[in-house]
């Protein structure tokens, strides 16, 4: 019940029902609408407060907040951006990559030892077994958790933490890219570069490696069937 309200409030305001500085509507007729108990809908209001959505105020009443104080790394935030804005998700998710992947690999190729350099080849084996499933099975979630290890090979706690924040941006983002026909067999050499650049701690090697990644599934979300038609 807590999740659905907040869910509820959530949308409405990344859907821009409730525009940034306005006040939410009288709690006695939100709940009613909503269908829960004033008790309820304060639970999902603090939770949106948390969230960065929401401020509360005595005398002036609950308003939303504008996207900037949003926390967009925050899951519930990321799942709702998906529904309603997924074309400005891909474009954020694509840009952070750039911004944060190539450096990761670059501190993986310096830091790596033999234990994280074979979590990255069993994470790249899992890939390749996933490719090779009907219907790609499992395929996102092994490229996913491949990300994932690279920015634990890093060795900064915080780019770790960051890879568990955005696996919704990136699970999106891969849904759509690996729908273009040939995309899945066009990838797996260049995870297996990064993997091997890592382990011959070739620093510049795994930097461009993980930047061609990036770019070739930009273009592949360009071409993609799955792209949202808002793209189009």
């Amino acid at each position: 019940m807590h999740q659905r309200v907040v869910d509820e409030l959530g949308r409405h305001i990344v859907g821009g029902v409730w525009q940034p500085g306005d006040p939410l509507p009288v709690e006695e007729a939100l709940a009613a609408e909503i269908g829960v108990s004033r008790g309820a809908l304060r639970e999902a209001v603090k939770a949106l407060v948390s969230k960065g959505m929401l401020h509360v105020r005595p005398r002036t009443g609950t308003r939303v907040l504008p996207p900037e104080h949003w926390n967009h790394l925050d899951r519930d935030v990321l799942r709702w951006k998906q529904a309603e804005d997924a074309t400005a998700l891909l474009s954020d998710t694509g840009e952070l990559r750039r911004i944060v992947e190539p450096e990761a690999a670059r501190l993986a190729a310096e830091r790596a030892g033999p234990d994280t350099v074979r979590v990255l080849y069993d994470a790249l084996a899992a890939m390749e077994v996933s490719a090779g499933n009907p219907g790609r099975s499992g395929y996102v979630e092994a490229d996913i958790a491949f990300h994932r290890a690279l920015l634990d090979a890093s060795g900064n706690r915080l780019l770790g933490s960051l890879g568990r924040a955005i696996d919704i941006a990136l699970e999106h983002s891969f849904l759509v890219s690996t729908q273009t026909p040939g995309a899945v067999e066009a990838s797996l050499p260049g995870h297996r570069a990064v993997v091997q650049a890592v382990e011959a701690r070739d620093p510049a090697g795994a930097a461009a490696a993980v930047l061609a990644i990036i770019e070739a599934a930009e273009q592949e979300i360009a071409r993609s069937p799955g792209l949202p038609s808002d793209a189009v």
